[in-house]
């Protein structure tokens, strides 16, 4: 599978931002015009959703395969590599979108770090009642999508994707146990740290700096992150570098000290040293445990 130096990765309308950030495709469809293209290991920079209608073969993010079930829906993240299998005979929807279209609200804050960023399950299996109302939001999706002139166009669009979202985390809060804290200042303030991270962790900044940038203090920052998931703001970024290590010694045929670069590790004696302690193995073990 490290068929290369590079792992691909696919842009929403990059070169024409005026566009309509929004895409709504037929899975079968779109598999068959693009076979080769969606079974190669990639990654986006936008979010994606897979709504699969039918049982039957996998699909694979990062690091996991997942046996595709009825009415399985899929979400995938900005730069998680991920691909499919050989079925072109697929049925369901495909959802591409930009967060630049999407971002808005602390709900939209909320959406993005519970469904996009469940790395450990990242499916949901939708019920028969919730088949039906995301049915009928996609119903409304297609009549709208070639309404571009219609006075909301974007925002008529934008809503309706964001009420299908909700409709399909809200099988994750059936049980009353669990509080959504959209209105936290904690969580507001630790999904701006991660998108913090997502920018500079390649970086080397300090605890210190991330402060600066969301105007606190490390020992507040710190508070925070101990607060939303225990653990240290040094050990999220830790996280963050050795998975994109992972992605990098999986996905491509990188020379170790390349990898360590391009995560800003100007020593890679001192990366090998750093992913051990992270994971228990040197880079060129990892390397060979998934070859």
């Amino acid at each position: 599978m490290k068929e290369s130096q590079k792992i691909e990765q696919y842009h929403l309308h990059k070169a024409h931002p005026n566009k309509l950030q929004f895409q709504l495709h037929d899975l079968k469809s779109y598999r068959k015009k693009n076979p080769e293209k969606a079974a190669i290991p990639h990654s986006h920079s936008y979010y994606q959703l897979l709504w699969f209608f039918n049982a039957g073969g996998t699909h694979t993010v990062d690091f996991n395969s997942y046996e595709i079930k009825e009415n399985m829906v899929l979400f995938t993240n900005k730069d998680q590599i991920h691909f499919f299998d050989d079925n072109l005979d697929v049925e369901g929807w495909l959802i591409h979108f930009n967060e630049s279209f999407f971002m808005h609200s602390d709900v939209d804050i909320f959406l993005k770090y519970n469904i996009f960023n469940i790395e450990q399950n990242p499916c949901y299996l939708l019920d028969s009642n919730t088949v039906k109302i995301a049915t009928h939001h996609i119903e409304l999706i297609e009549k709208e999508l070639p309404n571009k002139l219609s006075f909301g166009h974007e925002d008529m669009i934008r809503f309706l994707l964001k009420s299908l979202l909700i409709t399909m985390e809200r099988i994750h809060y059936a049980d009353q146990s669990r509080k959504l804290q959209i209105n936290n200042h904690y969580e507001r303030q630790f999904f701006k740290f991660k998108d913090l991270i997502e920018v500079h962790y390649k970086n080397g900044l300090a605890i210190s700096d991330y402060a600066n940038l969301l105007n606190t203090s490390a020992k507040t920052l710190t508070t925070i992150t101990k607060s939303v998931v225990d653990k240290a703001p040094s050990a999220l970024i830790k996280e963050r570098i050795v998975l994109e290590a992972k992605r990098l010694l999986k996905f491509t045929n990188l020379p170790i000290n390349e990898v360590a670069f391009r995560l800003g590790f100007e020593d890679d004696s001192y990366f090998v040293k750093y992913f051990k302690r992270a994971i228990g193995m040197s880079p060129k073990a990892y390397r060979t445990t998934i070859s």
